[in-house]
């Protein structure tokens, strides 16, 4: 595997005249198979379940888990590794870490749990974590974290701990949100910092299909560890707000990192087919007339198919087109990710400002952001946005799923 590696600016001519100009830096990154074009996945995955069975999941929820569960349990391959842990108000390991050699033995472990006790998110997530750290060497190692409920048996901020350890150790960490009563700001916070992404399961019948979606995506992933490396020439600066978000396959804001004369930002698990794209906000000062260079991009990042650690792409250079009589060359290919950045950030404001009691402000927000999906063609998004904004206009309150779908399809694109 190989980094494939592409950067575009959302308007590539500069004005020679204005004394700042702002533009957007797309950076698309994917793992690129060089010579084994057959699509098998040749990398081991090292996959650890974390399962809700408090009692609020009794009955078909629960059902519907452990048969989810049990059929991800029959898609791994020879050589992956696999552990579950459950929890309720306590947690524990059913299944260790170990390569998959009995998988019916796994499945009925799994079909052995019963409903019962409180939530602790955070004492589920610790020992997820140990267990994948046990497998972690040459595997694509990854968790699936389900619950139903409030973390009232735990710590929210012991969650975000253990998220950002899981990154340090190359971990990553996916949430699933069950039902209407989960708490999608502690979701989402575990799923960004662990490199992951969050999903929402409305139905019990939506279980199996949201963990096969998942599974897909992790099956795709070709390299590990990735950082994006930008470093900008002078008199191009990084915005100092939100610098740098991921827009895709999630809208996630990237927390920026200083080394030496380089921006780094961890960007996680690279896949085939699905590139993450980061969206850079730069800001560039009068340069000479021509082409000029404005930034150069490269990705550190680990193949696990052979041990590899540390590698380095290819610098990729960025230019910009410096003229005298500006006229606009926006990019069709970089426009929908900023569409998809705005929103994002739209909806997050909405909801802001839905918090701080300005139900009006919030509408006439959602209703931007649903203008806005409407732009890149998302029409799932937009049909939520609007219809939660003509909610807010009628003097209704939104539920608590119409909150959650408003953070999914803030995030990303409805399949």
């Amino acid at each position: 595997m190989r980094v494939g590696l592409k950067a575009a600016l959302s308007d590539a001519n500069v004005d020679a005249r204005a004394p700042n100009n702002q533009r957007q830096l797309a950076i698309s990154v994917e793992a690129s198979a060089s010579t084994d074009l057959s699509g098998s996945r040749s990398v081991p995955l090292n996959l650890c379940l974390i399962l809700d069975h408090s009692g609020s999941m009794g009955g078909r929820p629960l059902k519907t888990v452990k048969q989810a569960a049990q059929q991800l349990v029959d898609r791994l391959n020879p050589g992956d590794r696999l552990s579950v842990v459950v929890f309720d108000h306590r947690a524990k390991v059913i299944v260790s870490n170990d390569v998959i050699d009995d998988p019916r033995s796994i499945k009925r472990q799994i079909d052995k749990l019963r409903a019962d006790g409180g939530t602790a998110i955070d004492e589920g997530l610790r020992l997820g974590i140990e267990e994948l750290g046990k497998g972690k060497k040459d595997t694509v190692s990854q968790a699936f974290l389900l619950t139903d409920g409030e973390n009232e048996h735990g710590s929210n901020d012991k969650c975000l701990k253990f998220a950002k350890l899981a990154t340090e150790y190359n971990l990553t960490l996916n949430t699933l949100g069950f039902g209407a009563h989960w708490n999608q700001d502690i979701l989402e916070a575990i799923a960004d910092a662990g490199g992951g992404t969050m999903a929402y399961i409305e139905r019990p019948d939506q279980a199996v299909d949201e963990f096969g979606r998942l599974f897909n995506r992790i099956q795709s992933v070709g390299l590990t560890n990735a950082y994006l490396r930008l470093s900008l020439m002078p008199k191009v600066r990084l915005a100092e707000l939100k610098p740098i978000a991921q827009v895709s396959p999630d809208a996630i804001e990237l927390p920026v990192q200083r080394e030496e004369d380089d921006f780094v930002v961890r960007l996680g698990d690279l896949m085939t087919g699905d590139p993450r794209v980061a969206l850079a906000n730069i800001y560039i000062s009068q340069l000479p007339l021509g082409s000029q260079t404005i930034a150069q991009v490269q990705i550190e990042y680990d193949d696990p198919a052979f041990g590899r650690e540390g590698l380095r792409s290819e610098t990729l250079r960025v230019e910009a087109n410096v003229v005298s009589d500006y006229k606009p060359a926006i990019n069709p290919e970089v426009q929908p990710h900023v569409l998809a950045l705005a929103k994002y950030r739209q909806t997050k404001l909405a909801e802001t400002r839905l918090q701080q009691g300005d139900r009006s402000g919030a509408a006439t927000l959602l209703q931007t952001a649903a203008k806005t999906a409407l732009q890149m063609g998302d029409r799932g998004a937009a049909t939520v946005l609007q219809e939660n904004a003509t909610r807010l206009q009628s003097g209704e309150e939104l539920s608590d799923e119409d909150k959650k779908k408003t953070r999914i399809v803030s995030k990303t694109i409805l399949q």
